[in-house]
């Protein structure tokens, strides 16, 4: 599905207020929020009009407007909702739609976000064509709700390490090395395999795991990050899941940091958010994971590092981590 945006709530737009009012900055912000500097800043920026400057409560009403102006453009009879519509029975992502809108610039088509693409998939009633559109979908979800609802998050791992103390150059995708982690569940919990994705080169790692537990984590890990040269393992950002729990021990083996994600926050993992969304694509829901060899994961990887990226120029990140890792070896030898 690609990057996914969480509209920001009312906590946070009161968490801005306050602190903006104390003098600290736009990145300090966005650190304590778990969101992007720029996500702050735009927010920010598109709500300080007055002469008060930001208002939290003025900020989401305006929110709350200009999403109801999206949904008006999709209203029913318009050329604009025909287009979204053929494009999504095309097996086109919202995101896909919305970008070549951009692209497009026809004044007969209005840009559309790809947000409010999904929201306006979302309040069809419940029918066929509901049923038809959700169909098409990457992750065909009957209904939208929490990210991280229905994840079992109880109790606190052992001497985590948050990702706000990550260094902030990781932030920048500048330097390669920094990873991202998840395991995908099959048929009723009972199966798994692990993904891994690095920042800079969105270059994937599909590690088969021999169940859901903390001992398959920490050797289904260890193996796939055997694959990769040291210079490249620089860190590991993961979410509170309980097959981390031998964390430490990973960290000791494979020689790099391992930084916990806050409760419910998929996106302080973006990468690994849309890699996710795109193993499934091969993978689907409510399948039984165990039955894929390592062989068969290697190959789906290799699928999608040989794919060219926009985010990358249309490199692929096989190409963009391979000449990365040559210059990381260029410089160790200087």
């Amino acid at each position: 599905m690609g990057q996914v945006y969480n509209h920001l709530s009312g906590e946070e737009r009161n968490f801005i207020h306050r602190h903006l009012n104390e003098g600290w900055s736009c990145r300090w912000i966005a650190v304590r929020l778990g969101r992007s500097a720029p996500t702050i800043s735009r927010e920010i920026k598109r709500s300080s009009g007055t002469a008060q400057g930001y208002d939290a409560l003025s900020a989401g009403l305006s929110c709350r407007a200009r999403r109801r102006r999206g949904l008006v453009k999709l209203r029913e009879g318009t050329m604009l909702r025909q287009h979204v519509l053929k494009h999504l029975r095309l097996a086109w992502s919202p995101q896909q739609i919305s970008g070549k809108l951009k692209v497009m610039n026809d004044p007969a088509l209005p840009v559309v976000s790809h947000e409010t693409i999904y929201r306006a998939i979302y309040v069809i009633p419940r029918g066929d064509l509901r049923t038809d559109l959700i169909g098409f979908l990457r992750q065909a979800h009957k209904t939208r709700g929490a990210r991280g609802r229905g994840l079992n998050r109880q109790g606190r791992l052992p001497d985590m390490v948050s990702i706000h103390e990550r260094p902030e150059d990781v932030f920048n995708r500048l330097i390669p090395g920094d990873w991202e982690g998840d395991f995908v569940k099959g048929a009723g919990n009972a199966s798994a395999i692990g993904t891994l994705v690095e920042r800079k080169s969105r270059y994937t790692l599909i590690a088969r795991m021999k169940d859901c537990g903390a001992q398959a984590a920490l050797d289904g890990f260890t193996k796939a990050f055997a694959k990769v040269p040291k210079m490249m393992r620089r860190s590991l950002a993961y979410d509170q899941g309980k097959e981390m729990a031998r964390h430490k021990e990973l960290s000791g083996r494979l020689g790099m940091p391992v930084y916990f994600c806050d409760p419910h926050s998929p996106w302080q993992r973006p990468s690994n958010e849309n890699l996710n969304g795109l193993v499934r694509q091969y993978l689907p829901k409510g399948i039984d994971l165990s039955i894929y060899s390592q062989r068969d994961l290697d190959r789906i990887a290799h699928s999608l590092n040989t794919r060219p990226r926009a985010v990358l120029g249309f490199q692929t990140p096989e190409e963009v981590f391979m000449a990365d890792l040559s210059k990381r070896g260029d410089a160790l030898q200087i």
